[in-house]
């Protein structure tokens, strides 16, 4: 069957994380396996999509802002669909067009809206709570990115679990991979001091990431303790500024870097001593994944979907600052686990491709014909 799909990756961030990580892997993966997939993105994504070579349709530069781009998706996208004879809209953010005549599929990340709601800010979290209610009594794919969310999903919200398609996030492995000694001492002399040893922490500063609890428990390792490197959007999390303040004043080393450019990122992760995610949920965990695929040694947590990915590749602590703090002093103190961790990181890392991902897509599009 030829299927005309149309994605919409209006919604990617300027910082290319998390969501525009997935549209990327998505749309090189699918490009490939199917030739009948265009996106609709900003025009400056919309030129890089072009470049590789993705059919791609401009949108307005006024949807910039996020109650213009919601108007738009509901009154202007689904004319769009319907005048380039698309079959499917793929909306890959919690959101959809409620209105026009073609099939729908709709990705689910996580329902930690649901179940952490103090991990959200109130208004957004009552917003795709209100999305995720709708998307369950309507009678189109969705594409969940785990078990875990699908099972949220089916369970919290009562929804048709024969709707629902898992697809796991794959891993650039081009860009994810095992650094090179030479790229990590460049990163490292890059740094304003620059350092030897860091444990690394990558992700939106918001309270669900666990930064506050990650940060003590640095500062109770002592003046002796790697530097802690907290690489991420500054987010909205009151805990996590504070912690820091207090760390540094106490004498330990933690630097907020900001975002970090995707290049530079195998090298900030496959160098670190220990990549701590101490997560208090996550509906896939990109972070983990691409930090397994760089080798790194990595201490995350068991909460929702994290063990899904992580397996037996990486070690596990509880969410509590106590627990982070001695779960790091061991890893940090034996090298060899460290280095046995890393090898099966990367050996397990490599089963998450965007191929079968896309695959998977496939599989709901033709569900929603």
């Amino acid at each position: 069957m030829s299927i005309r799909v149309l994605i919409d990756a209006t919604a990617i961030p300027r910082d290319r994380g998390g969501v525009g990580r997935y549209i990327d892997g998505l749309l090189d993966a699918l490009s490939d396996l199917h030739s009948g997939v265009a996106a609709i993105a900003h025009p400056v994504d919309a030129a890089v999509f072009a470049t590789r070579g993705i059919e791609v349709i401009p949108a307005p530069w006024w949807i910039d802002r996020a109650p213009l781009r919601l108007l738009w998706e509901q009154m202007v996208l689904p004319g769009v669909v319907s005048r380039g004879r698309f079959d499917v809209l793929h909306s890959p953010h919690y959101t959809f067009p409620r209105r026009g005549r073609f099939g729908r599929v709709v990705t689910i990340h996580d329902l930690t809206f649901f179940t952490i709601p103090a991990a959200h800010n109130p208004l957004k979290r009552l917003w795709f709570m209100s999305w995720l209610r709708r998307l369950a009594k309507a009678d189109f794919p969705v594409v969940a990115v785990s078990h875990a969310t699908a099972d949220a999903f089916v369970n919290l919200l009562h929804a048709d679990g024969s709707r629902v398609t898992v697809a796991l996030h794959g891993c650039d492995e081009e860009i994810f991979r095992v650094p090179a000694p030479g790229e990590v001492a460049e990163f490292a002399a890059g740094l304003h001091p620059p350092v030897d040893k860091w444990i690394a922490f990558l992700g939106t500063l918001e309270p669900r990431k666990n930064v506050a609890a990650l940060v003590k428990a640095h500062a109770s390792l002592g003046p002796d303790a790697p530097t802690l490197l907290l690489a991420g959007g500054p987010g909205w999390d009151p805990a996590a500024g504070p912690a820091i303040k207090a760390s540094q004043a106490g004498g330990s080393d933690v630097r907020t870097l900001g975002y970090v450019p995707i290049e530079r990122l195998r090298a900030l992760l496959g160098g670190a001593e220990v990549v701590a995610y101490p997560s208090l949920g996550e509906g896939f965990g990109l972070p983990v994944l691409e930090a397994m695929a760089s080798g790194a040694c990595v201490l995350t947590t068991r909460e929702l979907a994290l063990p899904e990915v992580g397996g037996d590749g990486v070690a596990y602590s509880t969410t509590s600052a106590d627990d982070i703090a001695s779960s790091l002093a061991a890893l940090l103190a034996d090298p060899q686990r460290r280095a046995s961790l890393g090898a099966a990181a990367v050996k397990r890392a490599g089963r998450f491709t965007w191929k079968a991902a896309a695959a998977a897509h496939l599989d709901a599009y033709r569900d929603a014909m």
